[in-house]
């Protein structure tokens, strides 16, 4: 670990002096790549030079404690210092998600229940806004189709990091936190169609995919097959007099991604192949990883309310995720977009699992 760690710090140090060198900034693709991995080591070197000089300082606390037992007490709360140091090492060392840096593609879909369900992907939809604008980034509804009580059949949101996250030590990508949302979200609560007052289950899905670059997946266009129709609203009825809306059929993976939220065919165009260039990119790591495909397949295989990872219980104010064992009573405060807590439990879980592994 100790040869890594000096190999890591020789590597930061030529990075601060590349990114200080105006020439480097003159290739933008470059400098953001140099910029990304600056970042992912800056914590791990800060780490290892602070372990360092823990480490001289127990060292010299030890001698002195030899001839001055006055010291003594000091050497050992620098030994505490250390292990502490080491054992944040080798967590900072667990193998990074490659795609932590990335940006993602969130849709939420209404499953079993009905309108209750759609209105319940609406409460998703909201929540999730909410957490971007917490987390300082940019989120823009790509498509959606609305039901006539404001719930969403189904709705495609694009979620960008404009910086950190408010986690600590979390790398700059939307992904790195929302990639634990993917599955299936039960709700329990009386709904607004429900005249005796009995509370019902219904469920919806969300599935996250990390958003492709151009550059990373290309796409011939002789490959794709593209219709234009009318938009339609709830019940529908059609909410305009051209034919903006576009389905854009991929031929060889017979993924088919639809646009109309958009007034202008080309604005639907281009969200739709955003989706499509996510959808191909997860497609492409599936085939690559075998686990990552399972994982990820496993994220809405159907919207059904017993292939739940999370239940959202009005009635007690709950919000419990099943996958780690999580549960708190301030669910208004997670609708409103205050999901720190459950994500952090899941990133600290899957730290633990990855480090696990290692040993």
């Amino acid at each position: 670990m100790l040869e890594r760690l000096a190999d890591l710090a020789s590597e930061h140090e030529q990075m601060e002096r590349d990114l200080a060198d105006p020439a480097v900034h003159a290739d933008q693709e470059r400098a953001r790549a140099l910029g990304r991995r600056y970042r992912e080591l800056t914590p791990i070197v800060q780490a290892y030079r602070q372990w360092r000089r823990v480490c001289d300082d127990e060292a010299a606390a030890a001698e002195l404690a030899a001839e001055d037992p006055s010291f003594a007490q000091e050497a050992r709360q620098l030994a505490v210092r250390r292990a502490e140091l080491e054992e944040r090492l080798e967590q900072l060392l667990v193998p990074r998600d490659p795609l932590d840096g990335k940006d993602v593609i969130l849709e939420i879909k209404a499953g079993e229940g009905g309108e209750e369900s759609a209105l319940f992907a609406a409460d998703l939809l909201r929540m999730y806004l909410r957490y971007a604008e917490r987390q300082g980034w940019r989120a823009e509804v790509l498509d959606a189709t609305a039901t006539g009580l404001g719930g969403y059949k189904d709705v495609t949101v694009a979620v960008k990091a404009a910086g950190r996250g408010s986690l600590a030590g979390t790398p700059d990508g939307a992904w790195s936190l929302l990639k634990y949302e993917g599955g299936v979200h039960r709700v329990q609560r009386v709904p607004v169609t429900e005249s005796a007052g009995r509370i019902h289950t219904s469920a919806a899905g969300v599935l996250v995919l990390p958003e492709a670059d151009p550059v990373e997946v290309s796409i011939d266009p002789g490959d794709l097959r593209i219709d234009v129709f009318r938009s339609t609203g709830p019940g529908g009825q059609s909410v305009n007099t051209t034919d903006s809306a576009v389905r854009i059929t991929h031929l060889p993976t017979g993924i088919v991604v639809s646009c109309q939220n958009e007034k202008s065919q080309l604005q639907n165009k281009e969200a739709a192949l955003r989706i499509l260039r996510a959808r191909l990119l997860a497609l492409a790591e599936e085939e690559a990883a075998a686990q990552a495909s399972a994982a990820r397949r496993s994220q809405v295989a159907t919207v059904d309310r017993s292939q739940r990872i999370r239940t959202y219980n009005y009635p007690e104010n709950r919000i419990s995720d099943h996958r780690v064992g999580y549960k708190a009573y301030n669910l208004d405060q997670v609708l409103d977009g205050d999901l720190d807590a459950v994500i952090a439990a899941l990133v600290e879980a899957d730290r633990a699992e990855k480090l696990a592994a290692r040993r």
